[in-house]
């Protein structure tokens, strides 16, 4: 793919992702959340026989190889993806999941030089595919869903170009100082979609030895709504099994972060990035009990690290 890091007009970056044949490039995920649930006034509370919080935590660690397959310097690259390793850890519930099945499973995708990715079809279908893997049959018949962390899975792959591909003319080049804007999804441990607002500012341009990294700052806000075209892993009615299946209607508070990214401007590729928000969350019982007024809030820390060429 053409790149280089040539600078643009006017002081501006190329920022381009370029694959070399026969390089393959290894990335370590952490996806890692806090959650702390607060059921209301203590002596309400305790009155109906419950703890006034209640806090858990889960993460997932998750290693994928990106080798190019066919790679046009002008045009699209195809990348055959390969998950190395997958752990998932959680302090309550099961510790089996979902996305554990992802272990030895590879996908082709297809991405251009902004970092767009053109064709994610075997993506979208293996999200599906651990997707039927988070359901057990109950008792009954009816579909119950486990806890799994699915939606971490997504937002480490689907977009994991984002603050490249979101920049609206990247043929003119990023300067110094300028911002442009996105949506990231929000992974949470409940059944819900929502996105973040994203607005990266090319912060600063670093030397390295090996090339020059572009230094790219990120801060997020509650978005109104999920863009359609996101990946949805499951449908249809079911049960959710777990903590969350006492809680429902959710509705966000507030959600306040900030992230940074370091891209390589001449290797064109991401070093790593870091990215750490907190949503605050309002629901309501399955079954009311008066005085109980849940509130959620999660801490959630989601990195990448490129573990070597």
């Amino acid at each position: 793919m053409a790149g280089g890091g040539k600078p643009a007009h006017k002081g501006g970056e190329f920022l381009t992702v370029d694959f070399q044949t026969g390089q393959t490039l290894r990335y370590k995920f952490v996806s890692r959340r806090e959650v702390t649930i607060h059921l209301g006034a203590a002596e309400n509370v305790s009155r109906a026989g419950r703890s006034t919080t209640d806090k858990s935590s889960e993460s997932m660690e998750m290693i994928v190889s990106y080798t190019p397959v066919e790679i046009d310097p002008y045009g699209l690259t195809k990348v055959k993806a390969a998950c190395e390793s997958v752990r998932i850890t959680r302090s309550k519930g099961p510790r089996r999941d979902a996305v554990q099945s992802l272990a030895g499973a590879t996908f082709m995708f297809t991405i251009g030089p902004t970092g767009r990715i053109e064709d994610r079809s075997e993506l979208d279908a293996l999200i599906k595919k651990i997707g039927e893997k988070a359901f057990r049959t109950g008792t009954d018949g009816g579909r119950v869903k486990e806890p799994d962390m699915i939606g971490d899975f997504v937002t480490s792959q689907w977009f994991l170009w984002d603050a490249l591909a979101s920049i609206e003319k990247p043929s003119k080049g990023i300067a110094v100082g300028e911002s442009w804007t996105s949506k990231l999804p929000v992974p949470t441990p409940m059944v819900m979609r929502r996105a973040r607002n994203v607005t990266y500012t090319l912060d600063d341009v670093r030397p390295s030895e090996k090339g020059r990294l572009a230094v790219i700052k990120s801060t997020y806000q509650a978005a109104d709504s999920a863009p359609n075209d996101w990946p949805i892993p499951y449908s249809g009615k079911f049960q959710v099994a777990g903590s969350f299946g006492f809680y429902g209607n959710y509705r966000i508070l507030d959600l306040q972060g900030e992230g940074e990214e370091l891209f390589n401007i001449d290797a064109g590729r991401i070093e790593q990035y870091e990215q750490e928000y907190q949503l605050r969350l309002k629901a309501s019982l399955m079954i009311p009990l008066a005085g109980v007024d849940p509130q959620i809030t999660i801490n959630q820390r989601l990195t990448m690290t490129l573990l070597g060429d």
